[in-house]
């Protein structure tokens, strides 16, 4: 796997900062997000070990700022429904800061962990997992065999297992 030449990321990032920032500000009304944004997008480039050449560099930025944008959205919709939840607890069970930080991050990590996942798989999994579902409830929904079925949840579960750990 090629790295990142680094004067290459560096002349792109001289070249191109300024006008991918204002960019994601069109995007989102922010400054402050827009330039968070902008050097997420960069660190994700500079991060990936895959070598790139650009002949046009604004169109290729775009798309990797589209990318990090609807992460950003996502993780925004999970934020705002965890802390629905939170909220809809009695205050003298909630967990510490400090916990809630560590749960909110693990969500995180499988919801990123359940979108790489095929749809049928990801739906199998939720069904079950969440909706309580059978198996062969679910191979009916999703017009599968229920040995299909136990193969999706446990490749699921195999993956988010592998992104959160074992629970304590």
């Amino acid at each position: 796997m090629a790295s990142v030449d680094t004067a290459q990321f560096t002349a792109l990032y001289e070249q191109q900062h300024r006008w991918l920032r204002s960019w994601l500000y069109r995007q989102l009304s922010c400054s402050h997000r827009a330039a968070d944004l902008m050097q997420d997008t960069f660190m994700r480039l500079l991060v990936s070990q895959e070598a790139f050449e650009i002949r046009q560099p604004r169109p290729f930025l775009a798309k990797v700022a589209r990318s990090v944008l609807c992460n950003h959205y996502r993780r925004a919709r999970l934020e705002k429904a965890y802390l629905d939840a939170l909220q809809a607890q009695d205050p003298g069970v909630l967990p510490d800061l400090a916990t809630q930080l560590i749960v909110f991050e693990t969500l995180v990590r499988l919801d990123e962990a359940l979108c790489e996942l095929d749809v049928a798989v990801k739906k199998a999994f939720l069904w079950s997992q969440l909706d309580g579902l059978g198996h062969g409830e679910i191979a009916e929904r999703l017009g599968i065999s229920i040995a299909t079925v136990k193969r999706h949840i446990i490749k699921a579960g195999a993956r988010c297992m592998l992104v959160a750990g074992p629970l304590q």
